[in-house]
Order: structure tokens, then C-alpha cells, then sequence
């Protein structure tokens, strides 16, 4: 990793070998959200023969999905819809086909218009086994204004332990 120093000339720094600790969170210390089995697809592989980058953002898509799809009560409305405003992905091991996995989904915070879900994809018959892991926010936002609006209680409610 290479970063400038006070005189602008650049040097190398050792990259980072764990996360730092994080900020306190506003609310919800990863509350468990979900268990979403899914399977790997012929056309998720890439010319390495392993799952690509990009289909382990449609996996976490699809589980977001199928959660957001159990939440009893109003979470989209005319004038409230989730967007992803960010995602942080760690690809710790490639996933090989065929595969079946299980995408864990959390709970790591709670705002006022918006949540971090965390993920873990890991092979469903090992848990231990992770082949990526990190979150993503979600903000809720009014499409004709664009403007971010209250997390819906549904939401909320469903995030409550």
C-alpha cells in the first residue's frame, strides 16, 4: 500500500493485517437477520473456473432480497425504497462449482433512515468454511425526491432481537 507523506513524496506502508476496531454502532450489535441457502450456477464461474468477483454481489442481492421478502409489514412504499449506498466485500477463498452455500445475513446498525447488513457467504455444509464476508447500507429514500426518509418500522421490527 503506498500513501504520501507531509512533503507529498510517496512510500510504501505494510498493508493492514486485520480490520481495525470498528466505531460504536447506534443500535443492534449484529442482530441474526437470516439464513439464505443458495446454489452455485454454471454461469457464475469465470475462465479461472471459479465463482467471479461480480456473482458474489448478486448472491448477496438475491439474499437481501429473499429477507426483505419475509419482513412482515410495510418496507417499500411509493414514497419509501431501499438503494444500496455501499458495500464492503472480502474475498477470503474461491468458490468452486458446484457448490451450494448459505449467505448469513446480520443486522450490524440501525440508523435513521438507514441499516448495515452484514454478510458471510460460506459452504453450507461447513459454516466455518467463508468465502467472503463484509456489509452493505442500505438507505431508504423517497424516488421522486431522492431524498433519504425514516427507516421503516417494519424494518425496525424486524431487526429487534
Amino acid at each position: 500500500m503506498t500513501s504520501a507523506d507531509a512533503s507529498g513524496q510517496t512510500r510504501n506502508q505494510p498493508a493492514k493485517t486485520a480490520p481495525e476496531a470498528a466505531p460504536a454502532r447506534e443500535s443492534n450489535a449484529s442482530c441474526v437477520l437470516a439464513v439464505i441457502p443458495l446454489h452455485v450456477r454454471w454461469r457464475d464461474l469465470d475462465a479461472f473456473n471459479h465463482v467471479n468477483n461480480s456473482s458474489y454481489l448478486t448472491f448477496l442481492e438475491e439474499s437481501r432480497l429473499q429477507w426483505l421478502r419475509t419482513v412482515p409489514g410495510e418496507w417499500f412504499s411509493a414514497h419509501a425504497m431501499p438503494v444500496m449506498a455501499a458495500v464492503e466485500l472480502h474475498y477470503r477463498k474461491p468458490i468452486e462449482w458446484p457448490a451450494e452455500i448459505d449467505v448469513l445475513l446480520s443486522c450490524e446498525r440501525l440508523g435513521n433512515s438507514s441499516m448495515t447488513i452484514g454478510n458471510r457467504i460460506v459452504d453450507r455444509n461447513d459454516h466455518a468454511c467463508a468465502y467472503a464476508d463484509g456489509n452493505v447500507v442500505m438507505v431508504w429514500v423517497d424516488p421522486a425526491t431522492g431524498a433519504s426518509v425514516s427507516l421503516p418500522s417494519a424494518i425496525r421490527a424486524a431487526c429487534a432481537v
